[in-house]
């Protein structure tokens, strides 16, 4: 997993702190901003690993502490929920600075009407995803139980919440009376997914009902039967994280127009910016070449020798299967492990010399299968056979053209 920690000012220069979470193997085709639950973080569980399974989807994720909470900085007790969504649309504003428009925005329980309200006014955003999210941000009033007279009376007072201490002020009850969530749900005009558990203790599926009717067309719903408000259970925060990826699928733009075609066997692409890596296709498979970080590359994709050093393994198995499979030999498995680099060659002759280095490819087989020794040593014959090791024995010739 690739991240990065980052910090960011919002509209009041409070510097807050966020983690950015990148797809290991390839620059993200989208991003996507995370807003946590209500006194929750950028490290709580459900939400690193919705975040995660994001970007096991090719997305990048930046979850962050809302003001006063976590890593950031502020007090939490002079917040209210309008400095959540302005805090949001700092973070788009950072990613669009720093990287991409974000065109995912996803919210949990209160962070969902706080996602609700930010993508009403940001217009890089084209779907939204909300979890457990109430219908109207009044509910959160009820969390506050018996301080809420005391808030009330005096202005302020200190609520236990999930085992924590935190000080709310009156203006925090006032702000949220001002919110209307379906009001604004109404004039949004985005695809919207809501995910509900029917079992949530916290904030009702009622609230889920309403939030849908509120929703224009395309909208979705997904029931997360089983699963408490927080989403403790690992596997409920990894499936709706996995559910969301596949479903703005529909409604982000991955640059498949933009891919790479040819007419040929084999295409690579590589612009000025891109550093090393490198996108290829061959037939109706695009992938990624590139360099180690060692090398100056961002270890996005395999490196060209690692492609050719593949070609030779996989021709390998495939040929010692074919063989195996018409003799009627019992191979259940076969394994191929080839590492490549520059070695003195074999014969010892000028091996002081630089120059006596060739290239080589060290070949290593593991046979699961039920074969006596004869059987064995035919096969390690069959491997020295296959068409890419007599391709990378014989006399090759490469021949090149301008494309006009």
């Amino acid at each position: 997993m690739n991240f990065e920690k980052i910090r960011f000012e919002n509209a009041n220069g409070y510097e807050l702190s966020g983690r950015l979470e990148l797809p290991v193997n390839r620059a993200p085709h989208n991003y996507a901003i995370f807003a946590h639950c209500f006194t929750c973080g950028k490290n709580f569980s459900a939400t690193k690993n919705i975040s995660r399974a994001l970007t096991t989807a090719g997305y990048g994720v930046l979850r962050f502490d809302f003001t006063g909470l976590g890593d950031s900085d502020g007090d939490f007790a002079d917040t209210n929920f309008s400095g959540n969504v302005e805090d949001l649309l700092a973070a788009v504003d950072y990613l669009k600075t720093n990287y991409k428009a974000p065109s995912l925005l996803i919210g949990h329980s209160l962070g969902g009407a706080a996602a609700i309200f930010a993508s009403a006014k940001a217009s890089s955003i084209k779907a939204i995803a909300t979890i457990g999210a109430p219908s109207d941000t009044k509910h959160v009033r009820h969390l506050f139980g018996d301080q809420l007279t005391a808030i009330t009376e005096n202005g302020q007072a200190t609520v236990e919440l999930s085992g924590r201490s935190f000080h709310i002020k009156e203006q925090f009850l006032k702000d949220l009376n001002e919110q209307q969530v379906t009001k604004t749900l109404k004039e949004l005009r985005k695809p919207i997914l809501i995910a509900h558990s029917p079992q949530d203790q916290t904030v009702g599926i009622a609230h889920a009902e309403k939030l849908y009717h509120a929703a224009l067309h395309p909208k979705s719903f997904v029931s997360l039967d089983g699963a408490d408000h927080l989403l403790m259970k690992k596997k409920d925060s990894e499936y709706i994280g996995q559910l969301i990826a596949s479903w703005a699928s529909r409604y982000v733009e991955q640059d498949e127009d933009n891919k790479l075609k040819t007419t040929n066997q084999v295409a690579a692409s590589l612009d000025h910016e891109e550093g090393f890596a490198t996108q290829i296709v061959t037939g109706k498979h695009h992938f990624t070449a590139d360099e180690p970080e060692s090398a100056g590359g961002t270890n996005y994709g395999p490196t060209p020798y690692d492609l050719l050093s593949s070609g030779l393994a996989a021709c390998t198995v495939m040929t010692v299967q074919m063989y195996a499979k018409r003799k009627k030999w019992n191979i259940k498995n076969i394994e191929c492990h080839v590492n490549y680099d520059q070695q003195h060659a074999t014969d010892g002759k000028n091996c002081e010399e630089d120059a006596a280095k060739i290239d080589t490819f060290t070949r290593e087989i593991k046979v699961t299968g039920d074969l006596d020794d004869k059987q064995i040593n035919r096969i390690l014959q069959i491997a020295n056979k296959c068409p890419v090791h007599k391709t990378l024995h014989s006399e090759t010739q490469v021949i090149t053209k301008l494309i006009t």
